[in-house]
């Protein structure tokens, strides 16, 4: 069974990207695990906190390394990624030259009400995880503009949208699959 973990780039109980988190996990083939890797009780990042790694930031660090491939939903604040995403993203790299992410397939994909989804955020978030050595898929992309009533109780509401988002984890979990079999 692959295993899929799924981070939400924002902690907001009502985040659309927390909806389209689980909208995608509906969508995935029942052959596949997908389980969320929080990072809402992450601490600041603070060298200060190395000499004692703080338990939560070693169990977050375990999910993503125990995944066969990360999908990070990432919202957009001011044209870039929220601070919470990119505090989780230093825990990940910590201590110096352990990257959680090394070597890991990665999917980027956000959702918004603007008409260009999450697009800037996504393109620095992409630049972040390339430094940590994650693995990310590039094509395709996925800025997903949210319309009210888009994503019911977890389901999308829009066939054309609701394709996309399938082809899109298809593209991933054949990603997924490729590095698996690189690294057999």
């Amino acid at each position: 069974m692959t295993k899929i973990g799924y981070i939400v780039g924002s902690i907001g109980s009502t985040s659309i990207n927390r909806q389209l988190a689980e909208a995608l996990v509906k969508l995935l083939p029942a052959d596949v695990e997908a389980f969320e890797i929080s990072i809402k009780d992450l601490p600041f990042f603070s060298t200060d906190l190395e000499a004692d790694f703080p338990q939560v930031a070693r169990d977050f660090k375990n999910q993503i390394e125990s995944a066969d491939g990360i999908i990070i939903l990432t919202p957009e604040y001011n044209r870039s990624i929220p601070g919470v995403l990119k505090n989780a993203i230093e825990w990940a790299s910590r201590p110096y030259g352990d990257f959680s992410f090394g070597g890991t397939p990665v999917a980027v994909i956000g959702a918004s009400p603007g008409g260009i989804g999450t697009a800037a955020a996504q393109q620095h978030l992409k630049a972040v995880l390339s430094h940590v050595n994650a693995i990310v898929m590039g094509q395709p992309e996925g800025f997903v503009q949210v319309t009210p009533g888009l994503i019911e109780n977890g389901d999308v509401t829009n066939e054309g949208t609701k394709a996309f988002l399938e082809g899109y984890l298809a593209a991933f979990l054949g990603h997924v699959a490729r590095m698996q079999k690189a690294h057999a």
